[in-house]
């Protein structure tokens, strides 16, 4: 293979892209007094982010997430979750509501990663992974897939500004329950973290240097998005059944 004579860096436009977002957040620390105004502004450039780099089939939004019985999540400050598939997603006085079906991932955004903030970060996740998940057959164009597909595992994590992932606060990540699991943290001045399985299903943690940590967060969060496919067929039937109860 010939190598191109123009050629770019995209370590280099990642690390840019991080110097951003670290300038971004903490001049939003430092005018911003108001503490909801500072959260607000946070979260808002985390999925400024996100909608910029991730694929157009997903989309970032700060939501509820719901199920067919009607049963709604805490508000999550960044969930991702399908765009070309969801068959609907309600927009009511500036808050979106979106069907547990069609999530990938809930997130976090916090000042500092720390172990108050972390077991926040759980409870939230747990809030959305105890929603009931509909699944129902596909018909396409070559016939119909009558074994509806599996709902995956919704990745769950936190994205702050700084605070270092210790042996303290790996081993409280290491100690959460099932539906409060962590797979990522993203503390944009120090570390990142990942908990990926290996061959054999178990966890192992990886973390990225302190240069790198948006990098290691962003590209191992495609990575994972990747892995997980397309979200179940939601089953409609379902959310219409709850009209005549």
């Amino acid at each position: 293979m010939v190598k191109s004579k123009h050629r770019i860096n995209i370590r280099d436009i990642f690390l840019g892209l991080q110097q951003q977002m670290r300038s971004k957040l903490t001049l939003n620390r430092k005018i911003l007094t108001h503490p909801v105004a500072k959260g607000d502004a946070s979260e808002l450039e985390w999925i400024d982010m996100l909608s910029l780099y991730l694929p157009s089939r997903y989309c970032a939004d700060r939501a509820f997430v719901i199920d067919c019985e009607g049963n709604l999540s805490d508000q999550i400050d960044i969930v991702i979750y399908d765009r070309h598939y969801s068959p609907f997603i309600l927009r009511q006085n500036g808050l979106n509501y979106i069907p547990a079906e069609s999530v990938y991932a809930v997130i976090e955004v916090k000042p500092t990663l720390n172990a108050s903030n972390i077991g926040y970060a759980a409870r939230k996740a747990e809030s959305v992974r105890r929603l009931k998940r509909t699944t129902a057959s596909i018909v396409h164009a070559g016939g119909k897939i009558d074994v509806p597909k599996k709902p995956f595992d919704i990745i769950a994590g936190i994205l702050t500004i700084d605070g270092k992932c210790n042996d303290l606060l790996k081993g409280r990540l290491s100690g959460l329950s099932t539906g409060r699991f962590l797979h990522f943290g993203c503390s944009l001045d120090h570390v990142s973290f990942w908990f990926k399985k290996n061959m054999n299903g178990k966890y192992v943690f990886e973390k990225s240097s302190q240069e790198e940590s948006l990098i290691f967060f962003f590209l191992n969060l495609l990575s994972e998005l990747q892995q997980l496919g397309t979200v179940s067929a939601i089953d409609i039937k379902a959310y219409i059944n709850t009209f005549s109860r």
